[in-house]
C-alpha cells in the first residue's frame, strides 16, 4: 500500500515541477483590461520577464524589461521563488526516486529508503510553497492595482500564467503531502532481519552416578 501512495505521490510532484516549467515563460501572467475603455487598440500582457502588446491586426511585439532593479519588488521577488521552486522540484524528484520502494536505487535499506522519501515529500512542499507565495503575491497586486481607483497606470487582469502556478502548487503540495504520510521512518532494529536458529537439543540431567554397594535392607517404598 505504501508503495502506490509513493508512486502517486510522485506523480503529483513531478507534473506540478513540469508545470512550474510551463508557468514561468508563460507570458500571459496579466492582461490589460477592457473595463472602462470605449475603443481598444490595442492588449498589453506580461510576465516576470517580459512586456508584449498586440494590435487589432494580430501583431505582436514583446520586448524584454530593460533593467532589474528598476522593477518592482514584487517581481524581483516572484522570480527568486519561481526559479528557487523549480530547483527544490528537481531535489524532490531525485530524492523521491531514491526514497521509493519499488525503486533499486539504495538497495534493501528500507529505514534509508524512508528517509529518503521524506526529504523528497519536504523537498515537494517547498516547491509548492515557493510557487504558492509567488503567484498569490503576483495575484494580489494585480487585484490591488485593479480596485484602486486612484492608480494611473494600466490596470491589468489575472492572466493563465497564474492559474497554471496555482494548479502546479496544489499539484506538488499534495505529493509532498502524500510522501511524508507514506514514508516509514523506523528504527534499524525493527528492519533488520534475524537470521533462524533452530531449537538446541535438550539433554536429560542424569545425575550423578552412584557408586553400587551393597543392597540396602529398606524397600524403595520407604523412602519419603
Amino acid at each position: 500500500m505504501n508503495a502506490i501512495v509513493e508512486v502517486v505521490a510522485f506523480l503529483l510532484g513531478f507534473l506540478g515541477w513540469i508545470m512550474v516549467g510551463v508557468a514561468l515563460p508563460n507570458r500571459y501572467w496579466r492582461v490589460s483590461t477592457v473595463d472602462g475603455n470605449v475603443i481598444t487598440t490595442s492588449t498589453i500582457y506580461e510576465n516576470l520577464w517580459m512586456s508584449c502588446a498586440t494590435d487589432s491586426t494580430g501583431v505582436h511585439n514583446c520586448r524584454d524589461f530593460p533593467s532589474l532593479l528598476a522593477l518592482s519588488g514584487y517581481i524581483q521577488a516572484s522570480r527568486a521563488l519561481m526559479i528557487a521552486s523549480i530547483v527544490m522540484g528537481f531535489f524532490g524528484i531525485i530524492a523521491t526516486l531514491v526514497g521509493m520502494q519499488c525503486s533499486k536505487v539504495g538497495g534493501e535499506n528500507y529505514v534509508l529508503k524512508g528517509r529518503f522519501a521524506g526529504m523528497g515529500g519536504i523537498f515537494f512542499l517547498l516547491q509548492g510553497l515557493c510557487t504558492m507565495i509567488a503567484v498569490s503575491w503576483y495575484a494580489f497586486n494585480i487585484t490591488q492595482e485593479f480596485f484602486d481607483p486612484l492608480y494611473p497606470g494600466t490596470k491589468y487582469e489575472i492572466g493563465e500564467g497564474l492559474y497554471i502556478g496555482w494548479s502546479s502548487a496544489t499539484l506538488a503540495l499534495c505529493g509532498g503531502c502524500c510522501l511524508l504520510c507514506s514514508c516509514r521512518f523506523e528504527s534499524t532494529e525493527e528492519k533488520m532481519p534475524y537470521p533462524y536458529q533452530p531449537p538446541t537439543q535438550v539433554t536429560a540431567y542424569s545425575g550423578p552416578v552412584m557408586s553400587q554397594g551393597p543392597p540396602s535392607q529398606y524397600g524403595r517404598n520407604a523412602y519419603v
